[in-house]
């Protein structure tokens, strides 16, 4: 079973504590990847705020660059589902989950910790993307409550894609099925309300978008850093900021018995 069967809760805390070290001293030594998600991230955001933004409407009037930032700040937590399942998968592959099953340390410290490691990556990210975002010329309308609460949701959100990568990494056998993965976060971020406005989408697109978890949370932002943008008929809309908490507990619910269940089978 993933619980502590020695030492107590206390220790089950150092282990995952020691195991999230581990991660960020493996960023420290290698930080290339971090850079060039970060850059990534950056240029995608120039890219549309320059070269698409003069082209785009936003409901109900404003700029499309107030409209965009809060979307690319949920985009980058979606892009952190394929570097959380490839860092997992990786471990698998050559052997080092092995290594920690067998030591005398908590089961569920090795999950807790990467989940950890990657929060505290994207806490980072995060950061840099508001900071470009300020630099744009991009400002938050209301309060410092309001703040504080959207980044809570936007971290949320992470921290529910974390386990949905720690489940595929897990699941998958190999990288490269990871390729398929990170192939699929840019679709699933566009048929959102990140980019465009969901108004505008075909009737039955238009649903899909609506529901999608990311528009839940990028409507709730706009609405929370006082940004245009949060029209809408439709309830989940309407209810965005109910639904920013409500999407990322169902996955939780969903997919960190999945990613308990996938470890477990790694001795089978």
């Amino acid at each position: 079973m993933l619980v502590p069967t020695s030492g107590g809760f206390r220790w089950a805390l150092l282990d995952s504590w020691t195991l999230t070290l581990r991660g960020l001293a493996h960023w420290r030594r290698n930080p290339g990847p971090i850079v060039f998600a970060l850059v990534f991230n950056i240029l995608v955001m120039l890219m549309f705020v320059y070269l698409f933004g003069g082209s785009m409407r936003v409901p109900g009037g404003g700029e499309y660059r107030d409209y965009l930032v809060p979307g690319m700040f949920t985009m980058t937590m979606l892009f952190g589902i394929g570097a959380t399942a490839l860092a997992v998968t990786t471990d698998v592959d050559r052997g080092v989950t092995d290594r920690f099953r067998s030591m005398p340390i908590s089961a569920a410290a090795v999950l807790i910790g990467r989940a950890a490691g990657d929060m505290l990556l994207s806490m980072l990210t995060l950061t840099v993307m508001i900071l470009t975002g300020l630099v744009l010329g991009w400002r938050h309308h209301g309060s410092v409550g309001d703040l504080v609460a959207a980044i809570g949701l936007i971290l949320l959100l992470r921290f529910a894609l974390i386990w949905i990568g720690v489940y595929l990494g897990l699941a998958f056998t190999s990288s490269a099925a990871i390729i398929g993965v990170q192939t699929a976060e840019f679709p699933i971020g566009a048929l959102s309300g990140v980019f465009v406005a969901t108004s505008a989408m075909p009737g039955w697109l238009r649903i899909v978008a609506d529901w999608n978890p990311l528009s839940a949370t990028v409507n709730a932002t706009r609405q929370l850093f006082g940004n245009p943008g949060v029209l809408g008929d439709s309830w989940v809309t309407a209810h965005s900021v109910l639904m920013a908490v409500v999407w990322p507990v169902v996955l939780l619910l969903i997919f960190v018995p999945l990613s308990v269940n996938a470890f477990r089978d790694l001795s089978r």
